[in-house]
């Protein structure tokens, strides 16, 4: 099975607004795909569908070949620990140390000693180049080292698949570039299928082996780089050479709504 996740005819609403409209992608074993799109175009919320954590109006989502909302809730528990999640602020515990953090996982969800523990916690933070500080705590490390750490938990259950929300966010050029680097080393390194949802375009650019663009909940293009650069759509060019978007109002319209 070269798809690793696929979803079908996925919409969701918020009371009456639509957030995804009749979305269709599959995304494909070892590679990195790169969901992007504005403020407000719905990719966190497909983020948060694929991880199983709301339900949406309509539509199927299979992961590792399982329907994520026919399965038990014992079976979705095995499922996600297939699935390894880097938060966007890094999720740390704050009274743990680095090495505990990491480390949690795997005492809450196995029954490893606790010398195999600190081995493969040890090997995770060398993977992730934070070998050496992991009996630092949380708010000692700077951004990027915090991001790291995140990683290394993402990972240490050795998942088929890790999902990154805005991994660049709040990370200076040189810090983004090197956890680029390192999102694109895990996935050689460890042959696991990618999924970062991101609004940076040189990340992306870096990154992506395919690109996803969603914009007001309507799946816009899945292609390359090369693909998303050379596209006609209004759209996606004002995305990603950064023009604002045009909005038609309808002067009827916006009067009511100021006198309701």
């Amino acid at each position: 099975m070269n798809d690793v996740i696929k979803i079908t005819n996925l919409t969701t609403h918020y009371g009456p607004t639509r957030i995804l409209n009749n979305i269709d992608l599959t995304i494909r074993r070892g590679e990195i795909m790169v969901i992007m799109g504005g403020s407000g175009s719905g990719k966190s919320t497909l983020l948060r569908h694929m991880l199983a954590l709301n339900h949406p109006t309509s539509g199927i989502i299979e992961i590792l070949g399982s329907n994520i909302w026919k399965i038990s809730a014992v079976e979705l528990n095995l499922l996600r620990q297939k699935m390894g999640v880097a938060f966007q602020g890094g999720a740390l515990f704050g009274s743990m140390t680095v090495e505990e953090n990491i480390a949690f996982p795997l005492r809450e969800l196995t029954r490893l000693d606790d010398e195999t523990i600190k081995i493969m916690t040890r090997i995770k933070l060398e993977i992730v180049n934070l070998s050496g500080y992991g009996h630092l705590m949380p708010a000692e490390l700077s951004g990027g080292m915090i991001k790291r750490a995140a990683v290394a938990r993402a990972i240490i259950m050795d998942p088929k698949i890790l999902f990154f929300d805005e991994p660049s966010a709040g990370l200076d050029p040189v810090v983004s570039a090197e956890l680029d680097d390192l999102i694109l080393n895990l996935r050689d390194a460890l042959n696991i299928t990618i999924v970062v949802v991101t609004h940076e375009l040189d990340s992306t650019y870096k990154i992506a082996d395919r690109v996803t663009v969603v914009d007001r909940g309507d799946l816009l293009m899945v292609g390359t780089v090369a693909e998303l650069k050379s596209s006609d759509n209004e759209k996606i060019q004002n995305l990603i050479n950064r023009q604002s978007r045009k909005q038609d109002i309808n002067a009827d319209e916006y009067l009511s709504r100021l006198t309701k």
